[in-house]
């Protein structure tokens, strides 16, 4: 039997979720990608608290931005949420691309975080 693609996307994520897991020293940053907004959230697995997160759908983001579905809106969203753990205290993090293929906005965001000074 075929998978669609979403459900491609769901199994790959459940394999990866069953090695990384975000700790006190190391949260988990996850991507959500959908058609119309780019969500990050840096989470701590142990305690099941998000620490800090970003997306295109806050107001300040979403009125500088002229798309919310383009490279660059995702590689704002990438800064944004490196220095909001930078600030939180938050240096090092496990990536977590939720089962999607490093390339385009994922790629975009995780590059932005990496210069913001997030380590992964």
């Amino acid at each position: 039997m075929k998978f669609s693609r979403s459900d491609a996307r769901r199994k790959r994520h459940a394999r990866v979720r069953r090695k990384v897991k975000g700790t006190v020293q190391r949260p988990r940053l996850v991507i959500f990608r959908s058609l119309h907004h780019i969500y990050a959230s840096v989470i701590n697995d142990n305690l099941g608290h998000t620490l800090v997160s970003a997306s295109t759908r806050e107001a300040e983001i979403a009125e500088s931005l002229k798309s919310r579905t383009n490279i660059e809106a995702a590689a704002k969203i990438g800064a944004l949420v490196a220095a909001r753990a930078i600030a939180s205290g938050i240096g090092t993090v496990v990536f977590d691309t939720s089962g999607l293929q490093y390339h385009g906005r994922v790629q975009a965001l995780a590059d932005a975080a990496r210069e913001a000074g997030l380590e992964f």
